[in-house]
């Protein structure tokens, strides 16, 4: 009876779950702005039971808040609980730093051995100081002056040694410099991944209960730091065509532990470090400065943030597997632009997701990576601002409709006009729809000039009591191209702050062109090819001669 009784009290003590390292790789990423979700999957045989699935060698930096997992299998499956653990070693894991490491220590054996054969040569140097010292020193008793052929061999011997020495520390002081370079470079890459290069890593565990075996294909998530993505343009105008065509890219960068490669990237919009909601405006006070009240409220904050991290529960998810076999069947493939593949574009309630059209690959050296997203040719109006006031010089510029499904997020853009590079600017959020400006430069296709003409004072009032004085400017605009263009030019007139000094608009009249409050006076030009037109701006000034007036040309 014993031995049965042995069994049944063995029986209800419950087994250990087995543990199974899963071998899993990085399939999926979606960058954000100052971070990364990472997504592993790994296919694993589940025994009856209970399993611990080890995901090992995963980044120190992990927000363990952020685990998510999910799959799909035979196995009718279920997760029990999710957990991560820190753990410290004496090497350190990241296989790109620990090279840098390796290398940088090589390199200062290689320094050493140069320093061991400097100081060599510094004693070869002393002793044939000493030799020399020697050879001219006067004779004495004991040592009697050398003969002709002995004086000539040992200063031949010296002039030769001497010589091989400078020759060598030449050579010494080139070995050290590319030594030097090699370990500034090192150094240099080694700083960029240092944050991601600590001597830890961490394990996460899932328990997985299953009443019967099965496969299950297994996906873990969980965000990382040291990841963002930025927009970068190329925008080609087309003049013939009166349109642009827009390249549209992503600059990848990342420094989190683990090199991305042949994953499906994704680039969201979403900003999450400005948090879900609207900050909440507190109440402005203003009192009396006291120190000792204000190190106390600091305190008080510091404590009450403490507490609500503390506080915040942790987001894992729990999810069944199904039954289900895993996977869908995949689609049937899609022809793309032979130029550039295109994303696809998922556009939810606060922002919008890119999901690049091929497998990426980013390397964990915060080296920039550019991505396509879209390319789109927009119908583009084209017209030319002068401001010849400043300078006689028509800029072309191009009004762009974003007729494409896309936002364009701000970002830097390079822009060529019929092929060639003219300037590298910025771009503004353009929204679906939206229209935004491209600045082309200078065109001399379009003459500008700006003269003045006249400029007359006289006396006024009864008793010559005032002044008047009328300046007279012509500007004139021609379009030597073969085509018609719009020239929007720029002038103005100046505005009085006191009421003694009163501005008069004499041409253009008032009723014909108003100025706008700041005193701004634009012209809209339709110039055929080869047409030339002429503005005149006139206006006087009248002042008390009591007056002093500023700003006069």
């Amino acid at each position: 009876m014993k031995p049965i009784r042995l069994f049944a009290l063995l029986s209800l003590v419950p087994l250990a779950a087995l543990a199974a390292p899963v071998n899993s790789a990085i399939s999926a990423v979606t960058v954000y702005t100052d971070r990364a979700v990472v997504t592993r999957t790994a296919t694993v045989d589940l025994p009856g039971g209970t399993t611990e699935l080890v995901f090992a060698n995963l980044p120190q930096a992990l927000n363990e808040r952020s685990l998510q997992v999910s799959g799909r299998g035979t196995a009718q499956a279920l997760i029990l609980d999710v957990s991560a653990k820190q753990t410290f070693v004496d090497f350190t894991p990241n296989a790109r730093v620990k090279e840098l490491e390796d290398q940088l220590k090589g390199l200062g054996k290689q320094v050493r051995g140069l320093d061991d054969r400097g100081s060599l040569l510094n004693a070869q140097q002393a002793s044939l100081d000493r030799m020399e010292t020697a050879l001219f020193a006067p004779p004495t008793k004991d040592v009697p002056r050398p003969d002709l052929n002995q004086f000539t061999s040992s200063l031949n011997y010296l002039t030769e040694q001497k010589a091989r020495l400078v020759t060598e520390r030449a050579t010494l002081d080139e070995q050290r410099e590319e030594l030097a370079n090699k370990i500034n470079a090192a150094q240099n890459q080694l700083n960029e991944l240092r944050g991601s290069g600590g001597r830890a890593f961490k394990t996460v565990t899932v328990r997985v209960s299953a009443p019967q075996a099965g496969n299950l294909d297994v996906a873990l998530s969980y965000t990382v730091p040291g990841a963002s993505w930025a927009p970068s343009y190329d925008a080609r105008v087309l003049s013939a065509d009166r349109a642009v065509a827009l390249s549209y890219f992503g600059i990848v960068r990342q420094s989190t532990g683990e090199d991305w490669k042949n994953v499906a990237l994704t680039l969201s919009t979403a900003r999450p470090g400005l948090g879900g909601a609207a900050p909440a405006l507190s109440v402005w006070s203003l009192d009396v400065f006291n120190p000792i009240l204000l190190r106390e409220q600091a305190s008080n904050d510091r404590r009450r943030e403490m507490k609500s991290k503390m506080a915040a529960p942790a987001a894992v998810n729990m999810q069944a597997f199904t039954t289900n076999a895993a996977g869908d069947a995949a689609g049937a493939a899609e022809e793309r632009d032979a130029e550039m593949a295109r994303a696809t574009i998922e556009a939810g309630a606060t922002s919008a997701s890119f999901k690049i059209a091929v497998a990426s690959s980013v390397p964990s050296d915060n080296s920039p990576q550019k991505v396509p997203i879209t390319s789109a040719t927009l119908k583009a109006s084209p017209e030319y601002l002068t401001v010849p006031k400043h300078l006689a010089t028509a800029y072309l510029t191009a009004k762009v409709f974003n007729t494409s499904e896309f936002p364009l997020l701000a970002g830097a853009m390079n822009v060529f006009l019929d092929g060639t590079f003219v300037t590298t600017s910025a771009l503004r959020t353009v929204m679906v729809g939206e229209k935004f400006d491209l600045a082309l430069g200078a065109d001399e296709g379009i003459s500008v000039k700006h003269k003045r003409v006249n400029k007359f004072t006289e006396d006024t009032g009864l008793t010559n009591s005032g002044k008047r004085i009328t300046y007279e400017y012509l500007i004139t605009v021609q379009n030597n191209k073969r085509t018609t263009e719009r020239v929007i030019v720029a002038d103005q007139v100046p505005l009085s702050r006191n009421e003694k000094i009163v501005v008069k608009q004499l041409a253009p009249a008032p009723g014909e062109l108003k100025p706008t409050d700041e005193g701004s006076l634009k012209w809209t030009l339709d110039l055929k090819p080869g047409e030339k037109r002429e503005l005149t701006v006139k206006f006087a000034i009248e002042y008390p001669n009591d007056v002093q007036v500023t700003g006069l040309d």
